[in-house]
C-alpha cells in the first residue's frame, strides 16, 4: 500500500525514516510476512478439522490465498515497502494482528461451510484475483524502481496515469475474490472495515502530502483516487 513518504521519494524524510529505526527490534513488517506466511498452514488446518478435503471451493481457497501470502513475503525481501519498515509499538502491534487475523475469516467460512464453488464463481474468482495480483505488485514494483531511480519526483505515469492507487485497487480485487468465494457476507464486511479505518485514510494523507508538488493539481484532475473516474 502506497502512503505519503513513499510517493514522494524525498531524501530528508528517507535518511531520518532511516535514523528513526536503527535499534529497532520489531518493526511492522516482521508482523505482516509472519501472518502472510502463516496463512496456509492456517488454512490447511481449517480444511483437517472442518474435513473439507474433498471440497474444491477449500482447496481453491488455499491455493490463491496460500499464494498471495507467499508472493507477499517475496515481494517484501525484493521490492520492499518502507511502509511497513515502522518501529512497531504495543497499540499497533494488537491491531495489526487482530486485523490480519480478521482477513483469513474467508477460508474458515469456506472450510466450516462445505458449500462448494460453481463453475462461474470460480471463474470470476480466478479472474479478480489475477487482477488483483498484476495491479498490486507490479505498481508496488513501479513506485520501488521509481523512488530508487528518481527519488523526489512525483510518481504519476504508466499504471498510476489514470489512478493513483493501483497497489490498493488490486488488494481489494484479491480480499474480494477471497470474499466472493466463501459466499457469506462476513469477509465483505471485514473488508469494509479495513478499508474504512486503514486504506481509505491512507489515501486521503497521501493526496493531501502530494499537494505540495507544482504538478499534483493538474494530475489529480485528471486521475481517480481509487478507479480512473474516481
Amino acid at each position: 500500500m502506497v502512503t505519503t513518504s513513499e510517493q514522494s521519494g524525498g531524501g530528508r524524510e528517507r535518511g531520518e525514516r532511516r535514523v528513526g529505526l536503527e535499534g529497532a527490534f520489531m518493526r511492522e513488517r516482521h508482523v505482516i510476512d509472519a501472518f502472510k506466511l502463516l496463512t496456509a498452514p492456517v488454512v490447511l488446518a481449517c480444511m483437517a478439522y472442518f474435513n473439507a478435503w474433498n471440497d474444491v471451493a477449500a482447496w481453491l481457497y488455499l491455493g490463491l490465498h496460500g499464494t498471495y501470502g507467499m508472493l507477499w513475503v517475496a515481494k517484501s525481501r525484493i521490492f520492499p515497502d518502507r511502509q511497513w519498515e515502522k518501529p512497531l509499538g504495543l497499540f499497533r502491534a494488537a491491531l495489526l494482528v487482530t486485523g490480519l487475523s480478521l482477513y483469513w475469516l474467508g477460508g474458515v467460512l469456506v472450510c466450516a461451510r462445505h458449500v462448494g464453488a460453481p463453475g462461474p464463481l470460480v471463474a470470476v474468482t480466478v479472474a479478480l484475483f489475477g487482477v488483483g495480483v498484476f495491479l498490486h505488485f507490479a505498481a508496488d514494483m513501479q513506485k520501488h524502481v521509481a523512488l530508487e531511480l528518481r527519488p523526489g519526483q512525483l510518481i504519476d505515469d504508466k499504471l498510476f496515469a489514470r489512478l493513483r492507487n493501483p497497489n490498493y485497487l488490486g488488494e481489494l480485487l484479491i480480499y474480494g475474490s477471497f470474499a466472493l468465494l466463501s459466499q457469506h457476507w462476513a469477509p465483505w464486511a471485514v473488508l469494509a472495515f479495513a478499508f474504512a479505518i486503514e486504506w481509505l485514510p491512507n489515501m486521503i494523507r497521501k493526496d493531501r502530502s502530494l499537494s505540495r508538488y507544482p504538478g499534483f493539481a493538474q494530475y489529480r484532475q485528471r486521475s481517480g483516487m481509487l478507479t480512473p473516474w474516481a
